[in-house]
Protein backbone atom coordinates (compact mmCIF):
# COMPACT_ATOMS: atom_id res chain seq x y z
CA UNK A 1 0.00 0.00 0.00
CA UNK A 2 1.18 3.60 -0.90
CA UNK A 3 2.66 5.61 2.08
CA UNK A 4 0.82 8.68 2.99
CA UNK A 5 3.35 11.40 2.93
CA UNK A 6 4.68 13.50 5.98
CA UNK A 7 1.69 15.48 7.20
CA UNK A 8 2.62 18.97 6.95
CA UNK A 9 1.84 21.71 9.21
CA UNK A 10 1.68 25.72 8.78
CA UNK A 11 2.03 26.89 11.85
CA UNK A 12 2.11 30.78 13.90
CA UNK A 13 2.37 31.60 17.37
CA UNK A 14 2.89 35.40 18.67
CA UNK A 15 4.31 35.45 21.45
CA UNK A 16 5.82 33.57 24.38
CA UNK A 17 2.52 31.34 25.75
CA UNK A 18 1.82 30.71 22.23
CA UNK A 19 5.20 29.35 21.63
CA UNK A 20 4.77 27.14 24.76
CA UNK A 21 1.36 25.81 23.33
CA UNK A 22 3.00 25.14 19.95
CA UNK A 23 6.00 23.03 21.20
CA UNK A 24 3.80 21.16 23.15
CA UNK A 25 1.36 20.10 20.49
CA UNK A 26 3.73 19.69 17.67
CA UNK A 27 5.28 16.89 20.50
CA UNK A 28 1.81 15.11 20.67
CA UNK A 29 1.53 15.31 17.03
CA UNK A 30 4.92 13.54 16.32
CA UNK A 31 3.87 10.86 18.65
CA UNK A 32 1.74 9.68 16.46
CA UNK A 33 3.44 10.90 13.06
CA UNK A 34 7.11 11.17 13.85
CA UNK A 35 7.73 12.62 10.28
CA UNK A 36 5.21 15.66 10.67
CA UNK A 37 7.03 18.69 9.33
CA UNK A 38 6.21 22.07 10.64
CA UNK A 39 6.93 25.52 9.77
CA UNK A 40 5.42 28.93 10.03
CA UNK A 41 6.23 31.89 12.58
CA UNK A 42 7.87 30.26 16.15
CA UNK A 43 9.77 30.80 19.41
CA UNK A 44 12.67 28.74 20.87
CA UNK A 45 10.32 26.50 22.30
CA UNK A 46 8.76 25.35 18.90
CA UNK A 47 12.16 25.29 17.21
CA UNK A 48 13.71 23.13 19.36
CA UNK A 49 10.53 20.89 18.84
CA UNK A 50 11.23 20.56 15.28
CA UNK A 51 9.18 23.65 13.67
CA UNK A 52 11.21 26.07 10.78
CA UNK A 53 10.43 29.40 11.37
CA UNK A 54 9.93 31.48 8.78
CA UNK A 55 10.23 34.23 10.35
CA UNK A 56 11.29 35.23 14.13
CA UNK A 57 8.30 35.18 16.59
CA UNK A 58 9.51 38.96 17.84
CA UNK A 59 8.38 40.44 14.82
CA UNK A 60 5.11 39.76 16.28
CA UNK A 61 5.31 40.27 19.97
CA UNK A 62 4.11 44.21 19.49
CA UNK A 63 2.56 45.46 22.10
CA UNK A 64 0.01 48.25 22.80
CA UNK A 65 -1.43 50.44 20.37
CA UNK A 66 1.34 52.89 19.34
CA UNK A 67 3.63 49.89 18.96
CA UNK A 68 1.74 47.95 16.68
CA UNK A 69 0.80 51.23 14.26
CA UNK A 70 4.32 51.89 14.08
CA UNK A 71 4.92 47.85 13.01
CA UNK A 72 1.51 47.62 11.25
CA UNK A 73 3.03 48.12 7.61
CA UNK A 74 6.17 45.56 8.45
CA UNK A 75 3.15 43.24 9.73
CA UNK A 76 1.04 43.41 6.72
CA UNK A 77 3.72 42.37 4.58
CA UNK A 78 5.17 39.59 6.47
CA UNK A 79 1.41 38.51 6.60
CA UNK A 80 0.90 38.86 3.10
CA UNK A 81 4.55 37.07 2.30
CA UNK A 82 2.96 34.21 5.05
CA UNK A 83 0.12 33.73 2.59
CA UNK A 84 2.24 33.45 -0.57
CA UNK A 85 3.93 31.12 1.23
CA UNK A 86 1.35 28.86 1.99
CA UNK A 87 -0.76 29.24 -0.81
CA UNK A 88 2.43 28.15 -2.97
CA UNK A 89 3.28 25.21 -0.62
CA UNK A 90 -0.11 24.15 0.66
CA UNK A 91 0.09 22.40 4.29
CA UNK A 92 -2.30 19.64 5.31
CA UNK A 93 -3.42 22.08 7.79
CA UNK A 94 -2.83 25.31 9.12
CA UNK A 95 -2.61 26.29 12.89
CA UNK A 96 -2.94 29.80 14.39
CA UNK A 97 -2.33 30.05 17.56
CA UNK A 98 -3.21 32.39 19.40
CA UNK A 99 -2.43 36.33 17.77
CA UNK A 100 -6.03 36.59 16.52
CA UNK A 101 -5.41 39.88 14.87
CA UNK A 102 -2.70 38.53 12.58
CA UNK A 103 -3.75 34.86 12.42
CA UNK A 104 -7.70 35.13 12.05
CA UNK A 105 -6.98 37.03 8.38
CA UNK A 106 -4.52 34.66 7.45
CA UNK A 107 -6.42 31.93 8.44
CA UNK A 108 -9.62 32.78 5.91
CA UNK A 109 -7.37 33.27 3.12
CA UNK A 110 -6.55 29.75 3.67
CA UNK A 111 -9.38 28.23 4.42
CA UNK A 112 -10.84 29.91 1.15
CA UNK A 113 -7.87 28.29 -1.00
CA UNK A 114 -9.00 25.01 0.26
CA UNK A 115 -6.61 24.34 3.19
CA UNK A 116 -7.51 23.14 6.61
CA UNK A 117 -7.56 25.84 9.39
CA UNK A 118 -7.60 25.76 13.27
CA UNK A 119 -7.21 28.14 15.94
CA UNK A 120 -5.72 27.58 19.12
CA UNK A 121 -6.91 29.44 22.36
CA UNK A 122 -10.23 31.64 21.42
CA UNK A 123 -10.18 35.20 21.57
CA UNK A 124 -12.54 36.51 24.42
CA UNK A 125 -15.31 37.37 21.90
CA UNK A 126 -17.55 36.10 24.79
CA UNK A 127 -17.04 38.90 26.50
CA UNK A 128 -16.84 41.97 23.88
CA UNK A 129 -16.82 42.21 20.34
CA UNK A 130 -19.21 39.61 19.47
CA UNK A 131 -18.95 40.42 16.09
CA UNK A 132 -15.80 39.06 15.14
CA UNK A 133 -17.69 35.58 15.60
CA UNK A 134 -18.54 36.09 12.05
CA UNK A 135 -14.73 36.80 11.06
CA UNK A 136 -13.97 33.47 12.82
CA UNK A 137 -16.76 31.11 11.29
CA UNK A 138 -15.33 32.37 7.50
CA UNK A 139 -11.48 31.96 9.25
CA UNK A 140 -11.42 28.15 11.53
CA UNK A 141 -12.63 24.53 10.31
CA UNK A 142 -12.24 24.36 13.93
CA UNK A 143 -11.76 26.76 17.18
CA UNK A 144 -9.76 24.87 20.09
CA UNK A 145 -10.39 26.57 23.38
CA UNK A 146 -8.82 26.48 26.43
CA UNK A 147 -12.02 26.62 28.74
CA UNK A 148 -15.25 24.91 28.64
CA UNK A 149 -17.50 27.55 28.59
CA UNK A 150 -15.81 29.35 26.05
CA UNK A 151 -17.23 25.64 23.77
CA UNK A 152 -20.44 26.18 24.75
CA UNK A 153 -20.54 29.71 23.41
CA UNK A 154 -19.16 28.93 19.90
CA UNK A 155 -21.79 25.79 19.78
CA UNK A 156 -24.64 28.77 21.01
CA UNK A 157 -23.58 30.39 17.25
CA UNK A 158 -23.10 27.51 15.36
CA UNK A 159 -19.17 27.58 15.48
CA UNK A 160 -17.56 24.60 15.16
CA UNK A 161 -15.58 24.18 18.41
CA UNK A 162 -13.65 21.80 20.67
CA UNK A 163 -12.72 22.50 24.43
CA UNK A 164 -9.47 20.25 24.67
CA UNK A 165 -8.49 21.68 28.46
CA UNK A 166 -5.61 23.94 29.51
CA UNK A 167 -2.34 22.96 29.67
CA UNK A 168 -1.42 24.57 32.58
CA UNK A 169 -4.11 22.44 34.37
CA UNK A 170 -1.76 19.07 33.11
CA UNK A 171 1.42 20.83 34.31
CA UNK A 172 0.92 21.87 37.88
CA UNK A 173 -0.06 19.16 40.70
CA UNK A 174 -2.85 18.99 42.69
CA UNK A 175 -1.15 19.43 46.11
CA UNK A 176 1.41 22.00 46.39
CA UNK A 177 3.35 22.53 49.72
CA UNK A 178 3.82 26.85 50.69
CA UNK A 179 6.48 25.63 53.02
CA UNK A 180 8.75 23.73 50.37
CA UNK A 181 7.96 27.11 48.45
CA UNK A 182 9.09 29.25 51.04
CA UNK A 183 12.44 27.30 50.98
CA UNK A 184 12.61 27.22 47.69
CA UNK A 185 13.05 30.94 47.43
CA UNK A 186 14.85 31.29 50.88
CA UNK A 187 11.56 32.69 52.77
CA UNK A 188 12.26 31.64 56.38
CA UNK A 189 8.98 33.28 57.81
CA UNK A 190 6.72 30.90 59.57
CA UNK A 191 3.84 33.31 59.80
CA UNK A 192 1.18 34.75 57.29
CA UNK A 193 2.47 35.33 53.71
CA UNK A 194 0.65 37.75 51.23
CA UNK A 195 1.46 37.59 47.62
CA UNK A 196 1.37 40.57 46.12
CA UNK A 197 1.13 40.69 41.74
CA UNK A 198 0.27 43.85 40.76
CA UNK A 199 0.87 42.56 36.57
CA UNK A 200 3.15 41.45 34.61
CA UNK A 201 3.68 45.10 32.42
CA UNK A 202 4.98 48.54 33.12
CA UNK A 203 1.45 49.95 32.99
CA UNK A 204 -0.48 47.98 34.70
CA UNK A 205 2.01 47.95 38.01
CA UNK A 206 2.26 51.77 37.37
CA UNK A 207 -1.48 51.79 38.11
CA UNK A 208 -1.85 49.09 41.20
CA UNK A 209 1.28 49.13 42.99
CA UNK A 210 0.59 52.29 45.22
CA UNK A 211 -3.15 50.36 45.76
CA UNK A 212 -1.42 46.89 46.77
CA UNK A 213 0.72 48.40 49.16
CA UNK A 214 -1.79 50.76 50.76
CA UNK A 215 -3.58 47.75 51.58
CA UNK A 216 -0.37 45.71 52.63
CA UNK A 217 0.33 48.79 54.94
CA UNK A 218 -3.06 48.32 56.21
CA UNK A 219 -3.42 45.01 57.15
CA UNK A 220 0.25 45.18 58.66
CA UNK A 221 -0.64 48.01 60.83
CA UNK A 222 -3.39 45.04 62.14
CA UNK A 223 -1.57 42.11 61.82
CA UNK A 224 2.02 42.79 62.83
CA UNK A 225 3.28 39.20 61.47
CA UNK A 226 2.21 39.79 58.34
CA UNK A 227 5.23 39.25 56.00
CA UNK A 228 4.58 40.20 52.08
CA UNK A 229 6.30 38.72 48.81
CA UNK A 230 5.85 40.79 44.91
CA UNK A 231 7.40 38.56 42.01
CA UNK A 232 7.91 41.26 39.35
CA UNK A 233 8.43 40.16 35.98
CA UNK A 234 11.23 42.46 34.73
CA UNK A 235 13.60 45.36 36.00
CA UNK A 236 11.61 48.11 34.78
CA UNK A 237 8.52 46.66 37.16
CA UNK A 238 10.41 46.51 39.86
CA UNK A 239 11.94 50.01 39.37
CA UNK A 240 8.03 50.95 39.43
CA UNK A 241 7.55 49.33 42.41
CA UNK A 242 9.99 50.59 44.13
CA UNK A 243 9.35 53.75 43.84
CA UNK A 244 5.46 53.11 44.73
CA UNK A 245 7.37 51.28 48.01
CA UNK A 246 8.98 54.29 48.94
CA UNK A 247 6.10 56.41 48.60
CA UNK A 248 3.74 54.14 50.77
CA UNK A 249 6.02 52.86 53.60
CA UNK A 250 10.03 51.44 53.08
CA UNK A 251 9.48 49.75 56.33
CA UNK A 252 7.12 47.53 54.96
CA UNK A 253 8.48 44.02 55.57
CA UNK A 254 7.95 43.15 51.40
CA UNK A 255 10.59 40.77 49.67
CA UNK A 256 11.02 41.78 45.88
CA UNK A 257 11.63 39.11 43.41
CA UNK A 258 13.02 38.65 39.63
CA UNK A 259 9.70 36.59 38.40
CA UNK A 260 9.16 33.33 40.44
CA UNK A 261 5.48 34.14 40.43
CA UNK A 262 4.34 30.67 40.24
CA UNK A 263 6.92 29.92 43.49
CA UNK A 264 5.38 33.50 45.30
CA UNK A 265 1.68 32.30 44.96
CA UNK A 266 2.25 28.49 45.96
CA UNK A 267 4.08 30.01 49.19
CA UNK A 268 1.71 32.39 50.13
CA UNK A 269 -1.36 32.09 52.75
CA UNK A 270 -3.41 34.36 50.14
CA UNK A 271 -2.87 36.25 47.00
CA UNK A 272 -3.67 40.36 45.96
CA UNK A 273 -3.08 40.20 42.37
CA UNK A 274 -3.96 42.01 39.20
CA UNK A 275 -6.71 40.06 36.71
CA UNK A 276 -5.05 38.42 34.33
CA UNK A 277 -4.08 34.84 33.61
CA UNK A 278 -2.46 34.62 36.79
CA UNK A 279 -5.56 34.64 38.04
CA UNK A 280 -5.97 30.85 36.66
CA UNK A 281 -2.68 30.10 37.94
CA UNK A 282 -3.55 30.88 40.85
CA UNK A 283 -6.74 28.98 41.27
CA UNK A 284 -4.62 25.70 39.94
CA UNK A 285 -2.30 26.00 42.90
CA UNK A 286 -5.61 26.24 44.98
CA UNK A 287 -4.41 29.64 46.69
CA UNK A 288 -6.96 32.18 48.02
CA UNK A 289 -7.24 35.75 46.27
CA UNK A 290 -8.25 38.99 45.84
CA UNK A 291 -8.68 40.14 42.46
CA UNK A 292 -8.25 43.92 41.33
CA UNK A 293 -8.21 45.99 37.89
CA UNK A 294 -7.46 50.02 37.14
CA UNK A 295 -8.11 50.95 34.03
CA UNK A 296 -7.24 54.43 32.49
CA UNK A 297 -10.94 56.40 33.29
CA UNK A 298 -11.68 56.74 28.71
CA UNK A 299 -10.64 52.96 28.97
CA UNK A 300 -13.15 51.87 31.73
CA UNK A 301 -16.26 54.31 30.11
CA UNK A 302 -15.70 52.23 26.82
CA UNK A 303 -15.17 48.57 28.41
CA UNK A 304 -18.34 49.62 30.82
CA UNK A 305 -19.88 49.84 26.99
CA UNK A 306 -18.67 46.78 24.96
CA UNK A 307 -17.67 43.92 27.78
CA UNK A 308 -20.58 41.79 28.13
CA UNK A 309 -19.37 39.59 31.32
CA UNK A 310 -20.77 39.82 34.61
CA UNK A 311 -17.19 39.09 35.73
CA UNK A 312 -13.62 39.52 34.68
CA UNK A 313 -11.64 37.16 36.45
CA UNK A 314 -11.43 33.74 35.36
CA UNK A 315 -11.74 31.71 38.47
CA UNK A 316 -15.37 33.58 38.85
CA UNK A 317 -15.65 32.86 34.91
CA UNK A 318 -15.11 28.72 35.40
CA UNK A 319 -17.16 28.99 38.17
CA UNK A 320 -19.82 30.58 36.82
CA UNK A 321 -20.27 32.47 39.96
CA UNK A 322 -18.63 35.26 42.47
CA UNK A 323 -16.46 32.73 44.54
CA UNK A 324 -13.72 35.37 44.46
CA UNK A 325 -13.98 39.05 45.00
CA UNK A 326 -13.37 41.65 42.11
CA UNK A 327 -12.62 45.12 42.64
CA UNK A 328 -12.40 47.92 40.00
CA UNK A 329 -11.46 51.47 39.92
CA UNK A 330 -13.13 53.05 42.80
CA UNK A 331 -14.05 50.45 44.09
CA UNK A 332 -10.40 49.39 44.86
CA UNK A 333 -9.29 51.10 48.63
CA UNK A 334 -6.85 49.90 51.84
CA UNK A 335 -9.73 49.13 53.38
CA UNK A 336 -11.61 47.02 50.86
CA UNK A 337 -8.74 44.82 49.28
CA UNK A 338 -7.12 45.00 52.97
CA UNK A 339 -10.31 43.59 54.89
CA UNK A 340 -10.70 40.92 52.18
CA UNK A 341 -7.00 39.62 52.65
CA UNK A 342 -7.43 39.24 56.69
CA UNK A 343 -10.60 37.14 55.83
CA UNK A 344 -8.36 35.23 53.71
CA UNK A 345 -5.95 34.82 56.52
CA UNK A 346 -8.44 34.11 59.33
CA UNK A 347 -11.39 32.27 58.01
CA UNK A 348 -10.55 28.77 57.17
CA UNK A 349 -14.13 27.85 56.72
CA UNK A 350 -14.28 30.04 53.57
CA UNK A 351 -10.85 29.16 52.30
CA UNK A 352 -11.52 25.52 52.67
CA UNK A 353 -14.86 26.22 50.44
CA UNK A 354 -12.47 28.00 47.72
CA UNK A 355 -9.95 25.31 48.00
CA UNK A 356 -12.96 22.60 46.78
CA UNK A 357 -13.91 25.27 43.96
CA UNK A 358 -10.36 25.61 43.06
CA UNK A 359 -10.20 21.59 43.22
CA UNK A 360 -13.06 21.28 40.91
CA UNK A 361 -12.17 23.60 38.12
CA UNK A 362 -8.46 21.77 38.33
CA UNK A 363 -10.60 18.66 37.26
CA UNK A 364 -12.61 19.91 34.51
CA UNK A 365 -9.45 21.62 33.09
CA UNK A 366 -7.25 18.59 33.10
CA UNK A 367 -7.39 16.72 30.23
CA UNK A 368 -4.06 16.08 28.45
CA UNK A 369 -4.64 19.37 26.67
CA UNK A 370 -2.11 18.61 23.64
CA UNK A 371 -2.95 15.46 23.03
CA UNK A 372 -6.60 16.04 22.39
CA UNK A 373 -5.74 19.29 20.08
CA UNK A 374 -3.56 16.90 18.26
CA UNK A 375 -5.96 14.47 17.77
CA UNK A 376 -7.95 17.35 16.51
CA UNK A 377 -5.30 18.51 14.01
CA UNK A 378 -5.34 15.10 12.51
CA UNK A 379 -9.61 14.53 12.61
CA UNK A 380 -9.78 18.25 10.57
CA UNK A 381 -6.64 17.69 8.23
CA UNK A 382 -7.98 14.49 7.42
CA UNK A 383 -5.52 11.91 8.48
CA UNK A 384 -7.39 9.72 10.63
CA UNK A 385 -10.01 8.37 7.35
CA UNK A 386 -7.14 8.25 5.49
CA UNK A 387 -5.00 5.58 7.41
CA UNK A 388 -8.52 3.85 8.00
CA UNK A 389 -8.98 3.23 4.21
CA UNK A 390 -5.21 2.48 4.07
CA UNK A 391 -5.41 -0.48 6.79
Amino acid sequence: MPRLHPLHVGIIAGETSGDNLGAALIQAIRKREPDAVFEGVAGPHMIAAGCFSLYPMENLSVMGLVEVLNHLPKLISMRRELRRHFLKTPPDIFIGIDAPDFNLSLERSLKRAGIRTLHYVSPSVWAWRQYRVRKIAASVDCMLTLFPFEERFYAEQQVPARFVGHPLADLISDDVDPLQARAHLGIQHQGPLVALLPGSRVGEVKRLAEDFLRAANWCHERRSDIRFVVPLANEACRIMFENALARVNRRLPVTLLHGQGLEAMAAANAVLMASGTATLECTLLKRPMVVAYRLSPLTYQLARLLVNTPYYSLPNLLADRPVVKEFIQDDITPEALGGEILRLIDDPSHVQELTSVFTQIHRDLRRDASRIAADAVFEIAGRDSEVSEQV
